[in-house]
């Protein structure tokens, strides 16, 4: 069955949902990066948008502003979310985000604030953000537009955003991590046979 998390997302929508689960998003989806997260944690200024319940993209869009004023959005993809690492915990908790979604995996801070929180992040799939712009119905506000296009906090109507694979879920499981756990186990007996047969190469 599709499992579509709609805004304002409750604990409960999340508890069931586990590492590598494939979700899409309905609601409202508010583009979130580098000086947004810093402006709030290291300098204090509060969001000029309430994320209670809600999801943030990280993410630098393309937007086109229309002749009537609207803007339209072009190309939306994901930026690497581990650069919001040292922030996202803290981020969580003052916030009441549910989702964060963007590209790659985070650690273990942000896997904390997934549990203390009740919040999961998500990866949206590099290389599809024409595909991902499609899913926009609409941008409804626009906020720190100081900070130019990639880091304006725009904030978007979105219908069965996705697909967006669960990587930290609520109880702190980190898919990215289990996977690289894995392919080490995997590697070292490989890198054993690889280094025996070409021992002759010095």
């Amino acid at each position: 069955m599709k499992k579509i998390l709609t805004t304002p997302i409750r604990d409960e929508d999340l508890e069931d949902l586990n590492v590598g689960d494939v979700v899409y998003l309905t609601g409202q989806l508010v583009t979130c990066r580098d000086v947004a997260h810093r402006r709030l944690i290291e300098l204090g200024r509060e969001l000029p948008v309430d994320l209670e319940g809600g999801a943030i993209f990280h993410a630098g869009p393309i937007v086109r502003q229309k002749e009537d004023g609207d803007y339209e959005m072009v190309s939306i993809g994901p930026t690497t979310s581990m650069r919001m690492e040292k922030f996202e915990k803290e981020f969580i908790r003052q916030t009441g985000v549910k989702l964060v979604v963007g590209k790659g995996g985070m650690g273990a801070e942000t896997a904390a604030g997934c549990v203390e929180n009740k919040a999961v992040h998500a990866i949206f799939p590099g290389g599809c953000a024409v595909l991902a712009a499609t899913k926009v119905e609409k941008i409804e506000g626009a906020e720190w537009k100081d900070l130019g296009m990639p880091e304006t906090l725009w904030i978007n109507k979105v219908n069965e955003f996705g697909p967006l694979i669960i990587s930290i879920d609520t109880r702190g499981n980190n898919l990215i991590e289990q996977n690289k756990a894995r392919f080490n186990e995997k590697k070292k007996p490989t890198l054993e046979r690889i280094n025996a047969q070409v021992k002759f190469i010095s």
